[in-house]
């Protein structure tokens, strides 16, 4: 006798949570013979090896088993974060750094401090998804600032969306080569940002993953740099900038609010990785990180000019985009009666892949946009995925 599936009363938390439709796109994607914009990846080519051998070497053998231990957040790593926070013009001790496992980890431990089941939070028209779950997953109602594609998110009425139909508890921007659109703030829009946090008192979660990888124009402050009323919570990451294995990040908040977010983070995994903790203190503090940018920096500018040659050539009378100075996406507008999602099955019969707009949008808009992740291919291959996008974007639009 065949049972019946077993029924568990799950919890708000676990029904309301969505599954990220990129974790989803990128294992189909992972077959080889598809040329996959899907993921969020830096060059594979170019991660560290050598010199991360090199640092867990060193590290293995000053620390030995110590490296090994459990342990308290490691006090150096934390010492050069602030010193690296305050060369980018922001006010930052030792005790307003706190050591997350990445920056995901970070977001969802300020989703604890600061949501409550049914309240509002104001993200942006286009955000990662990742905000959007932890968001989702605290029960929070989403309100959806407008943002600009070339200049990032209008501070006017994000501001205004922080009360529209009663207070939010907290918003959430990304400043810097915006993940998908590839946007980033001009320096008004950051001071403006910073002001309308501590006008409204309430929070602004700032997602800055990206900003370390820029190869033109101007490096900005960060929002957190304008920040007087400590309305500004930072949130960064190793992952892109040295490897997505180096699950480590920080979150760099009001010391007195640091003790909260010690005991909501043994709720989750207790501590980060000592031995993690130590190989990255090692890669930074000799010096590795600047020429590591360099040529990682150096390989996404030729791989962005490479998609961006490749869709003027071959969507150029089609399509929409902006060349983003740094990150590692590009946000493609076709015609508005393409439907992107619709799209999708062609291009994988084609063997390519993308993430449709309609995936970053909380109110499910953008349906004929896309992202185009360049970082992980070599231009080659990129030109030879773009080829086959338009492939799947002439068959689409002969079948509807």
């Amino acid at each position: 006798m065949t049972l019946p599936a077993p029924t568990y009363p799950l919890s708000i938390a676990a029904n309301q949570i969505k599954r990220s439709v990129m974790r989803d796109l990128i294992a189909l994607a992972s077959q080889p013979e598809i040329v996959s914009f899907a993921g969020g990846l830096p060059a594979a080519d170019h991660l560290p090896l050598p010199e991360v051998e090199t640092c867990l070497e060193a590290v293995l053998a000053r620390d030995g088993r110590r490296a090994l231990q459990y342990g308290p957040p490691f006090l150096p790593l934390r010492e050069w974060i602030a010193g690296y926070m305050r060369q980018r013009g922001v006010r930052c001790g030792v005790e307003n750094v706190f050591i997350t496992n990445g920056a995901q980890q970070a977001l969802e431990i300020l989703g604890r401090l600061l949501l409550d089941q049914g309240e509002a939070a104001v993200v942006e028209a286009l955000t990662f998804t990742g905000i959007a779950q932890v968001m989702d997953a605290h029960g929070a109602r989403l309100r959806a600032a407008a943002l600009d594609l070339a200049t990032g998110v209008d501070p006017d009425d994000f501001e205004a969306a922080l009360t529209r139909g009663g207070r939010a508890r907290v918003g959430a921007v990304i400043p810097d080569f915006h993940n998908p659109a590839g946007a980033s703030l001009t320096l008004p829009k950051r001071q403006q940002l910073a002001a309308a946090a501590a006008r409204s008192g309430i929070p602004i979660i700032e997602d800055d993953c990206y900003s370390l990888l820029r190869y033109t124009g101007e490096t900005l402050p960060p929002i957190k740099a304008f920040d007087e009323a400590e309305q500004v919570f930072y949130v960064s990451s190793f992952s892109k900038i040295i490897a997505p294995a180096m699950r480590l990040g920080w979150i760099v908040a009001p010391a007195p609010l640091l003790p909260k977010l010690t005991v909501l983070r043994e709720s989750i995994d207790l501590e980060s990785s000592q031995l993690l903790q130590r190989v990255v203190t090692e890669f930074v503090t000799r010096g590795l990180l600047r020429p590591h940018l360099g040529a990682l920096n150096a390989a996404n500018h030729e791989r962005r000019d490479a998609l961006l040659d490749a869709l003027e050539r071959e969507l150029g009378s089609r399509a929409r985009w902006a060349a983003p100075s740094g990150g590692l996406f590009v946000w493609v507008t076709l015609p508005d009666e393409v439907d992107t999602a619709a799209l999708l099955p062609r291009a994988f019969e084609h063997k390519v892949a993308f993430i449709p707009g309609v995936n970053f949008s909380v109110e499910g808009r953008y349906t004929n946009c896309l992202r185009l992740n360049y970082s992980n291919n070599v231009p080659e291959r990129i030109r030879l995925g773009v080829r086959r996008l338009a492939a799947a974007l002439d068959e689409y639009g002969a079948h509807g």
